[in-house]
């Protein structure tokens, strides 16, 4: 029995001694030589140990060790007595009467802690030990004793009329805990909360939090959460809802596009209304009182089937709810249906488009016509003289009756149409042979050649011609007139060439062709 005892008692001391030790840690080397807990913390129905100890009694006698109750709100009381003569004593008067005793056992007075079992709400408060020593008298320590109880947490939406008044849309509570608990809100809403808290007879506290806003519709269904902290819980506890706001029917028409028409099919009309809470009737109607009996009503829609005048109105969409009723309304005019559209535009256009092209064509050609042929009688008007200066050589005039070069065979006399006469048959000149060209053209003869530029042949010949036969020449070529010409005899016309250039001598040489009788004509040339 001794040695379990002495057993016992050494456990006891060492724990004394671990709990001296914590507390010299926790405290530093303080001026205060009392060592307690600051804070301790118990369930309702829970046993607490109050811990107290002073492991520095040198040069210090103590004397006596009290336990004293200081609650929140009240007097201090004495709970418990140790005198190491008299031993322990427990006032009747003490609130925890029956329910401490000193631990432990036997008592020592260097560590004289208490043990309180069932705690109760109210027994929350200070508890100090406190040393009488000598000689410097009492010393203590303060050990703060928190009752825990863990809340019933709750939230909850009110229901709310949009209005322009602030009211609360939303309720918070964390009832019966131990200490207060804290709430807060998180929700886009704009609003702002209030808080109070009741502390019962048990000394639990219940905190209730609202949230107060100007409740609008468009606020109804937004998300708002209570979030509740509390020492007894491991994290907060959220509670997420949503704004209840009701609010009278908003209503809208949709579906009109102003472009109705007569004939025009299957158009429709949309009341979209929007409530809280949700309507309860739709009603359609036009202001002329009477419905087109084209038009279907099915709940929210109107539906037309073919446009016709009686849809030329205004129609009307009234929706209730609990809150009130509201209406919209639409004006529709029916317009003229729209020409059809047919390929005689298209095929119009084609036309219109190829006539276009084929003018552009002729006169893309008669521009190069007109062209071509002022080019020719440009050639024309230009070779005159040259001509002349060809035939004669030298620009050697020849009298009108004389004659030049003798009569061998390359001689031409005055009246004679054996040699060739080449005529320019330019516009601004004309040459023609008014006695001599009238004689039937044989063979053997040399015919006249109406042609702008001479062979170099024909210049030859032309050195044969008397100077008489030169003034002849010359004559006809002052006269100009090729167009009252009316000899018999024939021409040779010859075509030129488009350049009126240098090209003139090698295309004559080219079409001129000499015959076994001396005389030369054209290969081109028509004879009439």
């Amino acid at each position: 029995m001794a040695r379990h005892y002495a057993r016992n008692v050494s456990a006891k001391t060492i724990g004394l001694l671990f709990f001296a030790a914590s507390i010299l840690i926790q405290h530093g080397t303080s001026g205060q030589r009392v060592k307690v807990e600051p804070e301790v913390s118990s369930y309702p129905g829970q046993t607490v140990n109050l811990r107290c100890a002073f492991p520095d009694s040198t040069g210090v006698q103590l004397t006596m060790v009290t336990w004293i109750y200081e609650p929140k709100d009240g007097d201090r009381t004495n709970i418990a007595v140790f005198h190491p003569s008299f031993g322990p004593s427990f006032p009747s008067n003490s609130p925890v009467t029956g329910r401490v005793v000193f631990k432990p056992t036997p008592i020592e007075l260097t560590s004289p802690s208490i043990e309180i079992k069932d705690v109760k709400m109210s027994d929350e408060g200070k508890y100090i030990c406190e040393y009488a020593t000598y000689p410097d008298g009492n010393e203590q320590g303060i050990t703060q004793l928190i009752m825990l109880a863990k809340p019933v947490n709750l939230a909850s939406i009110v229901t709310v009329n949009a209005g322009t008044q602030s009211v609360v849309v939303a309720r918070c509570e964390s009832k019966n805990g131990r200490p207060a608990a804290k709430i807060k809100w998180v929700t886009t809403a704009n609003g702002n909360s209030s808080e109070k808290e009741t502390t019962a007879a048990d000394n639990t506290v219940t905190v209730t939090s609202e949230y107060r806003m100007v409740p609008r519709s468009v606020d109804n269904g937004k998300d708002i959460s209570c979030v509740v902290e509390h020492r007894t819980q491991v994290k907060p506890e959220s509670f997420p809802l949503k704004l209840a706001i009701q609010f009278p029917p908003e209503v809208t028409i949709e579906g009109y596009d102003n472009n109705w028409y007569l004939g025009r099919t299957n158009v429709a009309l949309t009341c979209q209304a929007k409530a809280n809470p949700v309507p309860s009737s739709v009603i359609w109607r036009t202001m002329s009182g009477e419905m087109p009996e084209v038009a279907l009503v099915k709940s929210n829609e109107l539906k037309v089937l073919k446009v016709d005048d009686t849809v030329n109105t205004t129609f009307v969409c009234e929706v209730k709810n609990r809150i009130g009723t509201t209406k919209d309304q639409v004006t529709v005019f029916v317009r003229e249906p729209p020409k059809k559209d047919s390929n005689a535009g298209v095929v119009a256009g084609a036309i219109i488009g190829s006539l276009l092209a084929l003018l552009l064509v002729a006169a893309l050609v008669t521009v190069l016509v007109t062209r071509s042929r002022r080019q020719q009688q440009g050639y024309r008007a230009n070779g005159g003289s040259d001509m002349k200066t060809r035939i004669f050589g030298g620009g050697k005039k020849a009298s009108k009756n004389g004659t030049s070069g003798g009569s061998g065979s390359g001689g031409v006399a005055g009246g004679n149409n054996n040699g060739p006469v080449y005529v320019d048959r330019s516009p601004n000149q004309g040459l023609g042979e008014k006695n001599n060209h009238h004689q039937p053209f044989t063979m053997g003869a040399r015919p006249e050649v109406v042609t702008g530029t001479p062979t170099a042949q024909d210049i030859l010949l032309s050195n044969e011609l008397d100077e008489a036969e030169r003034r002849k020449f010359d004559e006809m070529a002052d006269d100009e007139r090729y167009d009252h010409f009316s000899g018999g005899g024939p021409i040779l016309q010859l075509r030129p060439p488009p350049d009126q250039g240098d090209i003139i001598g090698d295309y004559m040489d080219d079409d001129m062709e000499s015959q076994r009788d001396g005389s030369v004509i054209s290969r081109t040339a028509v004879y009439v």
